[in-house]
């Protein structure tokens, strides 16, 4: 089921898989991947709501931006599939976006859920995500190896053979782009956090060693809404490797932002 190409819609210069009717939630994969990786989200919250899961630009079915310098780009080109009330819902880069878009978009933005974000990277970690960065030419198809390994070890799984696919199909201009600001950015700042009053939920695994628990956790303590939430044994893939867990959270956040 992850494999399947799912059909797609456009919005904007945006393609998205969009499914369900009620409130509408937006989910924003990470880098390298596309809307499927969000496949056990759609399923579980387009039940009673309209889902529109979006291709990154630069990713999946979506045209890369124009020379895109900072993250404003993504988030600005993001905006076109808020049409109302929506609870925006990021993971990886995805959630870097997400936190921007209800920084940025107050009116629009009722509710934010930051899966395994980044916040205040330490110097090693800023180093090694920097290095990552740089050995991009935007050309030559990355190793997946690697970023695959961090993921989920090297055992292998359904979860892992369909991230390789991805990571081995995406636009290699725009994963440059996308992952140069990525690892650029170091999470939102202090000061948008304090203002941010839509409710707010950072969520990440117990095991995840980038987006750490410590990570989540000082974000939450910082928003005036916010809540941070630990997913027990897992890691950075955990919307895809512990589905039940995330859906669950993530379906009473989300009920919790319309009432």
């Amino acid at each position: 089921m992850m494999l399947t190409t799912r059909p797609r819609s456009k919005i904007g210069a945006l393609a998205a898989i969009v499914a369900g009717d009620g409130p509408t939630i937006l989910l924003i994969h990470g880098v390298g991947l596309r809307a499927e990786a969000w496949g056990a989200q759609i399923d579980a919250l387009a039940i009673d709501h309209r889902v529109i899961a979006v291709d990154m630009p630069g990713h999946g079915f979506s045209a890369p931006l124009s020379a895109p310098a900072d993250l404003s780009h993504f988030t600005t080109t993001m905006a076109a599939c808020l049409n109302g009330p929506t609870v925006v819902i990021g993971h990886s880069f995805g959630a870097m976006i997400a936190l921007d878009l209800a920084i940025a978009y107050p009116a629009q933005v009722i509710g934010v859920a930051a899966l395994t974000a980044i916040y205040r990277r330490d110097p090693a970690a800023r180093a090694a995500v920097m290095a990552r960065a740089n050995g991009l030419d935007g050309i030559k198809v990355a190793d997946p190896a690697p970023p695959l390994d961090r993921w989920f070890g090297t055992a292998p799984s359904p979860e892992r053979d369909a991230c390789e696919n991805w990571l081995l199909s995406v636009d290699q201009a725009g994963y440059k782009a996308a992952y140069g600001i990525f690892a650029h950015e170091d999470g939102p700042k202090d000061s948008a956090l304090r203002a941010l009053n839509c409710p707010a939920l950072f969520m990440t695994g117990e095991r995840e060693p980038n987006s750490t628990p410590q990570m989540s956790r000082g974000m939450a303590a910082l928003t005036p809404k916010g809540r941070a939430e630990i997913i027990e044994k897992a890691a950075h893939m955990m919307p895809m490797t512990h589905a039940g867990a995330v859906n669950s959270n993530l379906r009473a956040f989300v009920q919790g932002c319309l009432t």
